[in-house]
């Protein structure tokens, strides 16, 4: 008997005392493993990922996170090899591996990146800049981002046993919020690999991820407003689960991302034998043969230009003829076989679905040759190509095919076609290739109410382009209506996704506490010791410097204009600048104000400042004449160390204003500050 796969609960593994249910090779029926969850107790591993996971995650900051699963991405990617040798047993070629395994480990990478880059070393977000409440600034409010106390459950597909648990993972992970992962069974030999190795790392805490290998019945029965579900899988599979009563009643953050009838429209602007028209095939082809088309981005519904229809076909069976189905490690092979010979089954059913309206034009799903396996016991199946002639038909708008199948649909217009791939009920992405921008644009709009994503493809960004069919870690991947209505991914959303946004309205003193980040309105620190001489260590959020009085003459005008160059007539024609209703005559340059600024702020001599990196938000608030007197108040605002490198970033508030207090001038300065001893 094959391995018994287990599940990794509250800090241990869990082998089920049973038999398990046989899990079969894709290629040749063989028994790869088992799996059974029976006895394994889910409330202790609910309450072990809130007690234990939970705390050990709200000690790391974000940044830490981050740093914590750049690790683990590098250590699993440096042995993926034992992954790919596995992965041939779900029918995945070399490239479908990729997609998946190397496609995970990105998403890891993507997320601890985005994280460092985006968010602070903190473990509270600042939802936008604060809002004034009352007239005198001393009540404001502030939306905050603070981790759930619950538990992320992942529901995962087969298709994906790898990227399908890792890019849910991440963003939870993130967010501090521990993570049970349910893998889909088929595959799930795969994914325990993976999540031993993660185990065996040792480089997340314990108890942030668990893992259940067999059925979940009654995981949501333990679920409570606190706790998520993301599920991936079939649209009635997700109704049944969003209709929990804890999901309705309790308040559990439902999440489903199902499978959808994704459309890929060829522009009427194209001709037979152009470069978009070559792209158009060459990605149709693409779709309906990676992962033997079990994507649920795959294109299943191709919309042509009617009078486009027999070159679309002609040119897709040429490509089509070239694939190599077989095993997925013999020579030659261009696609393996289906995860299953359930799902092979699963799919010949939807064919003959899709055929009562739609005829094959390409591929015979009973003859057809396989390479290096026996078909009758390989879960396998040929490109199949339709082609349905009946606009009134609704089985190609209305029958998934979760394998290499696809059907080619002719439009006349524009009205058209927005209206044909609206019939899919809401899909996870559509395509579109053409070159013009008007035709992008009306198309773009229509589909955009009825797609989580749209990919406008022509000759122009084709070479950088990821395709039709991936999700990528800083866009949505979602969809409405049929699609499940939910979204994964999308980079810092897909983080928010696990936390609580709350509005806190305070004083300018109790924000700047909460948030880690000055206020205006709160207090100020002017010890004496100018800001720029502090190491990271040193330095408090608040720490001021008040510079000036500058006066600005007409003289340095006039120089700052010959200078730079910059001779707007608003700084160097007196009467056009007197004329100009905003001015009433000659102003200093805005830059030549923040150039005086830093002037009275900085302290020239070496020290912890290493550079000024960039400043943000800048904004000119009252227009500065000659002899007016300017005063400037820096603040520092925000600090950020990193982990990566001997010095942190610090933000700093900066106030300009004249000899009346009006400000001038409000921006952000940005510097980079050598840490010190306990930075």
């Amino acid at each position: 008997m094959s391995k018994l796969l287990e599940s990794y609960a509250a800090g241990r593994w869990y082998t089920a005392p049973d038999e398990g249910t046989p899990l079969l090779s894709a290629v040749d029926g063989s028994e790869v493993a088992r799996i059974s969850a029976t006895g394994l107790d889910l409330v202790e591993m609910v309450t072990y990922a809130r007690e234990v996971g939970r705390p050990a995650l709200a000690k790391l900051t974000f940044h830490e996170r981050a740093a914590a699963l750049k690790a683990l991405a590098l250590t699993l990617m440096a042995g993926k090899d034992e992954f790919y040798a596995l992965s041939t047993s779900t029918g995945a070629t070399k490239r479908d591996s990729g997609v998946d395994i190397d496609g995970g480990f990105g998403t890891l990478l993507s997320y601890a990146s985005k994280a460092r880059r985006e968010l602070p070393n903190d473990t509270v977000y600042l939802d936008g800049a604060f809002e004034q409440l009352g007239k005198k600034g001393t009540f404001l409010g502030q939306h905050v981002y603070t981790s759930r106390r619950g538990v992320a459950v992942q529901i995962n597909a087969f298709n994906f046993p790898v990227w399908g648990f890792l890019e849910k993972l991440a963003p939870a992970f993130i967010a501090g919020v521990p993570s049970i992962v349910k893998p889909a069974s088929q595959s799930a030999y795969l994914t325990e690999l993976v999540f031993r190795r993660i185990i065996e790392s040792g480089l997340l805490p314990e108890g942030s991820v668990q893992l259940l290998s067999g059925s979940a019945r009654g995981l949501l029965d333990h679920l409570g407003g606190q706790d998520s579900v993301a599920f991936t899988g079939s649209a009635d599979t997700a109704a049944t689960l969003r209709a929990h009563p804890n999901v309705v009643g309790d308040g559990v953050h439902f999440n489903a991302e199902a499978d959808s009838l994704n459309a890929s429209i060829l522009g009427s602007d194209v001709e037979p034998g152009s470069e978009e028209f070559d792209l158009y095939v060459k990605q149709l082809v693409t779709e309906m043969t990676v992962k033997a088309g079990q994507k649920c981005t795959a294109i299943r519904r191709a919309f042509v230009p009617s009078a486009l229809m027999d070159d679309v076909i002609a040119a897709a069976e040429a490509r089509l003829s070239r694939v190599v189905v077989g095993a997925p490690d013999a020579e030659g092979v261009t696609m393996g076989a289906l995860a299953s010979l359930e799902q092979r089954d699963e799919v010949l059913k939807s064919l003959r679905g899709l055929t009562k309206s739609a005829q094959i034009v390409v591929g015979d799903p009973e003859n057809f040759d396989v390479v290096g396996a026996d078909k009758a016991t390989g879960a396998f199946l040929p490109p199949i190509l339709l082609r349905s002639d009946d606009k009134d038909a609704t089985e190609p708008h209305d029958i998934e095919a979760f394998g290499p199948v696809s059907t080619v649909i002719g439009y006349d217009s524009t009205d058209e076609v927005i209206e044909l791939a609206a019939r899919g009920k809401g899909s996870l992405v559509a395509s579109l290739v053409t070159r013009d921008s008007a035709l992008a644009r009306d198309i773009v709009l229509g589909l955009a109410p009825f797609h989580g994503r749209v990919l406008v493809l022509n000759r122009d960004d084709a070479k950088e382009s990821t395709g039709h069919g991936s999700p990528l870690p800083v866009l949505v991947h979602g969809g409405p209506g049929r699609a499940g209505g939910g979204e994964e991914l999308g980079g810092i959303r897909g983080i928010l996704h696990h936390m609580q946004r709350t509005a806190v309205q305070a004083t300018p003193d109790i924000l700047t506490a909460v948030g880690n980040k000055w206020v205006t309105g709160s207090q100020r620190n002017d010890d004496g010791i100018h800001p720029f001489r502090k190491n990271l260590a040193q330095l408090r959020i608040g720490d001021t410097i008040v510079g000036g009085p500058r006066q600005v003459t007409l003289a340095d005008i006039d120089h700052f204009a010959e200078f730079t160059g910059d001779t707007f007539y608003a700084h160097t024609d007196p009467e056009a600048a007197a004329a100009n209703p905003l001015f009433g005559g000659i102003v200093a340059h805005g830059y030549l104000v923040v150039s005086l600024a830093a002037g009275l702020f900085v302290e020239p001599n070496p020290g912890p400042v290493l550079a000024n990196f960039g400043v943000d938000n800048l904004r000119f608030l009252t227009p500065v004449k000659a002899d007016d007197s300017l005063t400037v108040t820096l603040t520092a605002k925000l600090i950020t160390p990193r982990s990566s490198a001997d010095y942190g970033e610090v933000r700093w508030d900066a106030v300009v204003v004249n000899q009346d207090g009006d400000p001038v001038a409000t921006y952000d300065v940005l510097t980079l500050v050598a840490k010190g001893e306990n930075a």
